[in-house]
């Protein structure tokens, strides 16, 4: 089935936090604790997820109806947010938002797109020839939890010229 893109609405807020939280606990069992992922969900609190998501440039992916992941450009270069609902796991969601961003930064200007990457999405960063820069520890509370700063360099857009 086809994935398609939309941006994010305000009435998406809601689903959206929904969602990274299902896709925090269920997608990172491997990678973290129990008590990292539980700390990680409880920051979708509804008013500052919004505003956060508000403040980016944030894309859905769509399959069959149904919202299956979203992701979020922060200022031209950082990808801020990627996460995926469960149901939709390995499925292509994942790796069309990215694809979508990285053109997206390349035609605000960006050269080089920054993300802090979790130990479940790494191998997909990895993949898409992200070089890992450094790793590391992000306090969540009490609770602290690994990443890994990664930047892969773009390429600028294809000028068209009219004939």
């Amino acid at each position: 089935m086809t994935i398609t893109l939309r941006p994010m609405l305000p009435a998406d807020a809601q689903n959206l936090a929904e969602l990274f939280k299902l896709s925090v606990i269920n997608l990172g069992e491997e990678d973290y604790s129990g008590e990292q992922l539980a700390a990680w969900a409880d920051r979708a609190d509804l008013a500052s997820f919004d505003t956060q998501l508000a403040g980016q440039l944030t894309l859905l992916a769509m399959k069959s109806g149904h919202v299956a992941g979203f992701a979020s450009l922060k200022g031209k270069d950082t990808l801020a947010m990627l996460y995926v609902h469960p149901n939709f796991a390995r499925q292509g969601v994942a790796t069309t938002l990215v694809e979508a961003l990285e053109r997206l930064a390349a035609a605000r200007g960006a050269t080089t797109l920054t993300v802090d990457a979790s130990e479940t999405a790494y191998p997909l960063f990895l993949k898409r020839e992200y070089l890992a820069m450094q790793r590391n520890s992000v306090p969540i509370g009490d609770v602290w939890i690994a990443n890994t700063t990664m930047v892969k360099k773009l390429n600028p857009p294809a000028s068209s010229t009219l004939q």
